[in-house]
């Protein structure tokens, strides 16, 4: 992961301010999830682009977060973050520092999901959450990264059409391993997590996600955007 995100950095950024729809549902989704989170840990904090929005437009306040990408927590950081630089598997979470830990974006590029939810399980206080939002890998998203994955390319006739004008950096892409809502909830029970709860955005197709802001809905049948919490 840190290798194309240290490469990418501003990429990622770039990619979102110029997908300004596409950001501002997921932002909303996050922000839906996230009220009274108390004192929230942002694991794969990125550039603090969500971070910061959350605060300067609905004033959650996040300003703790975790990154194993230099580049990425040098642009947080400068945005107000304080950021460890350390993947989600090797970051020592500190028991009882926070009341949610928020993965936003990051759970497909943790190598290792059920080791890092297991470490945030004893982390957390009773009533404690965790919240895991990502891309389904059974999602329309998630299918057309995994063919762009396996085709290395956005520029293929099989895709041709198929996804949307400004696609995520194919090289992002590469580095990520989806997984299916079914197995994150699976990773969640096992665990010990408990009431789960989901909530979803991007309903539209990928090529049109970009077209409307969408407000967030509950479930997971149909976002290709999709927030899984669970408490202690």
């Amino acid at each position: 992961m840190k290798k194309g995100f240290d490469e990418y950095a501003e990429a990622y950024d770039s990619w979102f301010l110029e997908n300004r729809n596409v950001l501002r549902s997921e932002l909303k989704l996050v922000a839906s999830v996230l009220k009274d989170g108390g004192r929230v840990l942002s694991v794969g904090c990125g550039s603090g682009l969500f971070e910061k929005l959350l605060k300067d437009e609905f004033g959650i306040l996040v300003k703790d977060g975790v990154e194993p990408s230099s580049g990425m927590a040098e642009i947080a950081r400068k945005r107000g973050m304080n950021v460890t630089l350390a993947t989600a598997e090797d970051f020592e979470f500190e028991k009882g520092k926070y009341d949610t830990i928020l993965f936003n974006g990051s759970p497909s590029y943790i190598t290792d999901l059920e080791k890092t939810v297991k470490k945030v399980y004893m982390a957390l206080p009773e009533g404690g959450r965790i919240i895991l939002i990502d891309v389904p890998k059974e999602s329309g998203y998630g299918i057309l990264y995994n063919l762009a994955k396996a085709l290395g390319t956005w520029d293929h006739p099989l895709l041709e059409g198929c996804h949307p004008r400004d696609p995520y950096p194919i090289e992002l892409v590469k580095e990520a391993n989806w997984r299916t809502t079914s197995e994150k909830i699976e990773i969640l029970e096992k665990t010990g997590f408990k009431n789960l709860r989901f909530a979803q955005t991007l309903c539209a197709h990928p090529v049109y996600s970009d077209m409307n802001e969408e407000d967030p809905i509950v479930g997971y049948d149909k976002g290709d955007y999709v927030a899984v919490t669970g408490w202690k």
